[in-house]
């Protein structure tokens, strides 16, 4: 991942607009000498860090202490005790606590097709959720005008003749919203998106009437009532109203975030989850003791 920024802030922003994974690392309390004050932050990726705590080998002791949690693939958090003694390579003479939180992101890839008014207006409020985009339309002069505005590092633009053709080239258990400027492209991609069954979701804008024919057509083309069932149209919270681009994008939107959040935590984490924070509530109550 390339980041521009060095401090732990920046970098977390980051992160969380791109669905990567990371640890923030804080000393908590601290006792006697010690490389830094109660309350430094550091950042912890897989393949870099952001800040320092202090340097030395305490640091590269947290640094590999964050990215074995990482491994564990969840959401926690964890309070170590270290002390600043010749063991730990340091002659400080202090000691202090580490808090690790855990942050496991999880990145849904969605393919948006069609680069008109909704699209312009739905894209700005995806890019902010941990989602990676690809936003495909077949009118390269379109693409090119969106480009010279600037795009966030999660949205790829795409240009294709046949943007039906790359479905296939999606990542398993990826999105596709479907909205372009011609209806007989819309069926194709659709078409496409239902003959791969592990697309999580196939959603398509417009009205009931234009679902109602499409489903029809979709079944004169053999497709079974259960693939045709996969098909979410028309898209968004009904219950938000407006026919305004930015009306109907923030009700699309609205729609991906619940399936984000039901995606993003199964049951066995969230009870791993508290049961680390009853673990880190009573660590919290020990204070560090000074080495001598």
């Amino acid at each position: 991942m390339s980041l521009p920024t060095k401090t732990w802030f920046d970098a977390l922003h980051q992160c969380q607009q791109q669905g990567k994974s990371y640890v923030l690392v804080t000393l908590l309390a601290t006792a006697g000498s010690t490389p830094r004050n109660g309350g430094t932050k550091m950042l912890v990726c897989d393949d870099t860090t952001f800040d320092t705590i202090g340097g030395g080998h305490l640091e590269f002791e947290v640094t590999k202490q964050a990215r074995n949690l990482l491994l564990q693939n969840t959401t926690t958090q964890k309070l170590e005790h270290y002390p600043l003694s010749s063991k730990l390579g340091q002659c400080c003479g202090g000691a202090t606590n580490v808090l690790f939180e855990v942050f496991k992101e999880h990145t849904q890839h969605i393919a948006l097709y069609g680069a008109g008014h909704v699209s312009q207006a739905l894209v700005p409020i995806l890019a902010q959720l941990p989602l990676q985009i690809s936003w495909i339309d077949n009118r390269q002069d379109m693409l090119d005008k969106i480009a010279q505005q600037g795009q966030p590092s999660n949205v790829n633009l795409i240009f294709s003749e046949q943007p039906d053709e790359t479905i296939s080239t999606l990542p398993d258990n990826a999105w596709a919203m479907i909205m372009t400027h011609n209806h007989q492209l819309d069926f194709e991609i659709v078409e496409a998106a239902l003959g791969r069954e592990e697309m999580a979701f196939v959603g398509m804008i417009g009205s009931d009437t234009k679902a109602r024919r499409f489903k029809t057509r979709l079944a004169h083309k053999g497709f079974k009532k259960q693939d045709i069932q996969r098909l979410i149209s028309p898209v968004g919270l009904l219950n938000i109203p407006g026919k305004r681009p930015i009306e109907v994008a923030v009700s699309m939107a609205a729609q991906l975030i619940q399936m984000l959040d039901n995606s993003v935590e199964t049951q066995d984490q969230k009870k791993q989850a508290w049961r680390d924070n009853k673990q880190l509530i009573q660590s919290l109550v020990s204070q560090p003791e000074s080495q001598s």
